[in-house]
């Protein structure tokens, strides 16, 4: 058959009429047949031991009794019992002692099968001698009314003998042995394992969709001969079994080889006219159903091949010139071949069943979500179509799997899961779509919809991750290892993000967008992150960093967390927008109400393939975060790099609190959270200020100085240096309105009310000052003096602020109009010289900075003394200043907080618990 469709399809189609003719026959003549055996059933005789089938294969002397009378033709014949009688009866015929021979009673070739020798008097089994023997019809006929008795359900156990349960028996039924001619069931029957022998025998009513390709007209052949298919195999088939039922005996029906009628057909015997009809009508039929799956399933075969959708079975979508699946064919041929070996259709019956259902219920499944979906392609030209058939033939297909073989549906749905995510995991060349991606479309919809009802809870709280990278002029990641560090936060399975800016104009630079994009996915491929790219072109790096925070995400899948590196060398740098950037990104960051990581000394941190096998983690718990600094932690070591270190929380205390009990308390609190760490309060001494810590003030300044006086544009000298136009028009009337449009206000100098400003992080990134004992004309010189020229500024905002004002003992208004610059750079434009360089070195440190900068080294000293040796610090990370003249001196006193410390993560929270004590 194999050679037969290799040779062409054509020749296939010829001989399909032809094989479809001598099955109709067949059919046909079983009809005609049982109704034949109602007025003339056939002879086939049943030899049965009280209600017990006999096996005629044991028979050999064709005498169904225990004894047998013979004509004894001479006296040395006595022992002889090789006799050819015909009689049958137990006590045997009667004759005439006038006219015939003497007759002798002999035992029949079945007596030896249940006693131990051929005598009469010899011991015999005890059902046999209780019991007679007797003669029944196979078929009595479609009159007989023998369908009473194959109404109801008669399933035997694996070695059970098959009776009839009208026939009477002896009570003393003792088990049967194996080894008497009885006819034994080979299997364990049940409903369930005859549904699976019987379906295969219905599963050809999808061989026009097989086939479509060939068909003329596939959209009405296939509905029209798929439907026809179903109405006819079902007729014929239901229609069998109710006539094989009314003219056939149960015991001949249960008995699967044939045994008790020396394996003869009793299809061919009820057939008419002649056995030979059913015989020709099976070869023909099983020629044809195998020349179908000969045709369909390498063409199906092919098909997918050459889709690529598993790539492992490319090789077979080659084939002849003329479109012929040769690979396919040999492979299906070579399947067919082994189950032809295999040589038990009841252990092929189940596996075909299996598959055979899975195909149909994922077809089931697929129309029904098609149609739930309301999926705009899916357009059925059948108009009695709804989707809950779809889905009861699902459930139907579902539970006739397991009805027929649960452990067979196991296998087989976890082959169908394989196969499923190994095309998932490799991805196919050609998409066809699929139900599935309907479904999670649907379902991510519904649960984006959810997300919105409120918000999270704290104990649902996770980090939904957007990372910023930058790229280089060529497209390549500055920092990859930003993206191995949030893949090693993925423990808490959250969302990711990854984003970068590419400057310019959307319009120009749409290509570069589409690029930089690319380089986001293979990176996120090489570290294995799950999640999104997102890039946004804008002609700032700063506004776009903006954009992305604020339109990254949808819904309740926002970013919550923001991911950034620290700015390299950014003292060295030539560009001052780099670091600037990170401070408005900061900014940005804390009014959206987002946490911030910045690991710094990124290039440091361990990737994904360097485990650390021992060490700790350090966390400097300085100022409540919303337990972010708890959290994180935990959540690194949920991966491998982390896994085996340690956890060490710190603390700083005051002289005056009670480190004893702040370290219980700090205890039971990790108790309750369900977190192991070790706990250590440091207690940090009041000192004076050092004299590095005042160089190293004035060191900042004076670089402030020099690059304020380096960034002015040469345009803004040739502003400021011609003030006369603005001052020479001014009056004392209409002058005010035309000032108030030149003046140049800076913010307010503002006021710390921090009382622990030596133990307080806070204090570094602030503008604020203590209350000393200076009183308000120290804090406006200090004010005053942050500005660069304290004196000169508290003298002008006295003028312009009106004499007695009492608003000016709690703030110092710095407002300059042009001529005031231009009356300030006159004095002060010795700083261009040597002189005024020098004056500017000889100048004091601002006090406020002398204190942050104080508090930054004292904390330092204590954090390298403590973590010098640890794999990860964890700090609180100080917020920027309100004024953006000291945005310098923040990254100043952040450098100067994590020197010395080989890996830091400087950490900000949003505002709101992320950790409970609640599971």
């Amino acid at each position: 058959m194999s050679l037969l469709v290799f040779v062409g399809v054509k020749y296939v189609n010829k001989l399909a009429s032809v094989f479809l003719a001598c099955v109709i026959v067949s059919i046909v003549s079983i009809y005609v047949g049982a109704l034949v055996s109602a007025f003339k059933p056939p002879q086939f005789p049943v030899c049965m031991l009280g209600n017990r089938t006999i096996s005629r294969h044991e028979i050999l002397d064709d005498q169904c009794g225990k004894t047998m009378l013979t004509q004894i033709k001479d006296q040395g014949e006595m022992g002889d019992y090789n006799t050819t009688s015909n009689e049958t009866s137990t006590l045997g015929p009667t004759f005439d002692p006038s006219l015939a021979p003497p007759l002798t009673e002999k035992t029949t070739h079945l007596w030896k099968q249940f006693c131990h020798g051929t005598e009469i008097n010899s011991s015999c089994d005890e059902y046999f001698l209780s019991n007679n023997f007797s003669q029944i019809k196979g078929i009595p006929g479609l009159a007989s009314g023998v369908i009473s008795d194959n109404l109801w359900s008669a399933y035997l156990s694996k070695g059970a003998v098959v009776e009839k349960a009208s026939l009477s028996s002896s009570h003393v039924s003792p088990p049967a042995s194996t080894q008497q001619p009885y006819v034994f069931a080979d299997i364990t029957t049940s409903f369930t394992l005859l549904v699976g022998i019987f379906f295969p025998s219905v599963t050809g009513i999808m061989a026009g969709s097989n086939r479509s390709g060939d068909l003329k007209d596939a959209q009405r052949s296939i509905p029209i001969g798929t439907i026809m298919a179903i109405l006819t195999t079902s007729l014929v088939y239901l229609s069998s079994v109710v006539l094989f039922g009314a003219c056939i005996d149960g015991v001949l029906l249960r008995d699967k080889f044939g045994d008790s009628v020396e394996g003869n057909l009793v299809v061919g015997t009820l057939a008419w006219p002649t056995p030979w009809v059913i015989v020709i009508g099976s070869f023909f039929s099983t020629c044809g159903a195998g020349l179908q799956s000969l045709t369909g399933a390498p063409r199906l075969l092919q098909a997918i091949a050459k889709d690529n959708i598993i790539p492992f079975l490319r090789v077979f979508g080659h084939g002849k010139a003329n479109g012929e699946p040769t690979w396919a064919l040999l492979l299906t041929a070579l399947i067919a071949e082994l189950g032809i070996l295999i040589a038990s259709l009841d252990l092929v019956a189940p596996i075909l069943t299996m598959f055979f259902l899975m195909c149909y219920l994922f077809v089931n499944l697929a129309c029904g979500l098609q149609t739930l979906l309301r999926t705009p392609n899916w357009r059925p030209r059948f108009s009695y179509y709804h989707w809950t058939l779809s889905f009861l033939g699902m459930t139907i297909c579902l539970a006739l799997m397991f009805i027929s073989s649960w452990y067979y549906a196991i296998v087989a749905m976890v082959i169908a899961g394989m196969i499923y995510k190994y095309i998932e995991y490799h991805g196919a060349e050609k998409e066809w779509g699929d139900g599935i991606r309907g479904l999670s479309l649907s379902a991510a919809r519904y649960a984006l919809l959810r997300l919105e009802e409120g918000p999270p809870h704290t104990k649902n709280w996770r980090p939904q991750v957007l990372v910023l990278l930058k790229l280089d002029e060529d497209a390549h990641v500055k920092s990859p290892r930003l993206l191995t560090f949030a893949s090693q936060l993925k423990a808490g399975k959250g969302l990711t993000i990854v984003g970068t800016v590419v400057s310019g104009n959307f319009l120009q630079n749409y290509g570069e967008a589409l690029a930089a994009e690319q380089t986001l996915k293979h990176l996120m491929d090489k570290e294995r992150v799950k999640g999104f790219c997102q890039c946004i072109v804008a002609q700032k790096p700063r506004e776009g960093i903006s954009h992305m925070i604020q339109s990254s995400g949808l819904g309740g899948m926002k970013p919550n967390t923001v991911v950034m590196g620290w700015p390299h060398a950014w003292r060295q740098s030539e560009d001052p927008q780099a670091w600037k950037t990170f401070i408005n990104t900061v900014r940005v960051t804390t009014a959206a109400h987002l946490a911030l990581l910045v690991p710094k000394n990124i290039s440091l941190f361990p990737n994904n393939s360097e485990p650390c096998s021992e060490g700790y983690i350090d966390v400097w718990w300085i100022v409540h975060d919303g337990g972010m600094l708890m959290l994180l932690p935990f959540l690194l070591r949920q991966h491998k790099v982390w896994r085996k270190c340690g956890m060490r929380i710190f603390t700083v205390a005051q002289m005056e609190d009670n480190s004893i009990q702040m370290k219980k308390d700090l205890a039971t609190f990790l108790y309750h959270l369900r977190i192991e760490a070790e706990v250590e309060v440091v207690e940090m001494h009041d000192s004076d200020i050092s004299a590095y810590t005042y160089e190293r003030t004035l060191m900042m300044e004076q670089r402030s100085q020099m690059l304020r006086q380096m960034r002015l544009s040469k345009s803004d000298r040739e502003r400021e240096g011609h003030p006369g136009s603005s001052s020479s028009s001014r009056t004392e009337a209409g002058g005010a309105a035309r000032s108030q449009r030149d003046r140049w206000s800076f913010d307010e100098a503002q006021v710390v009310k921090d009382r622990n400003s030596m133990l307080r992080l806070t204090s570094i990134g602030s503008d604020d000052d203590d209350d000393t004992d200076g009183g308000e004309r120290e804090r406006a010189s200090n004010a005053g003096g942050n500005g660069g020229g304290g004196g000169e500024r508290e003298r002008e905002g006295g003028r312009g602020g009106g004499r007695g004002s009492t608003e000016h003992h709690r703030r110092v208004q710095m407002t300059w109009t042009k001529e005031k610059s231009s009356q300030y750079r006159a004095a002060h434009s010795g700083c261009s010289t040597p002189e005024g360089f020098r004056d500017m070195l000889s100048m004091r440190p601002d006090h406020s900075n002398v204190r942050r900068m104080h508090t930054a080294v004292k904390l330092n000293e204590v954090i390298v003394n403590k973590s010098h040796d640890a794999r990860l610090v964890l700090l609180n990370m100080p917020g920027p200043p309100r004024n953006t003249d000291g945005d310098e001196n923040y990254m100043e006193f952040l450098e100067v907080l994590t020197e010395g410390l080989e890996r830091v993560l400087l950490v900000r929270g949003g505002g709101g618990e992320v950790i409970t004590i609640y599971s």
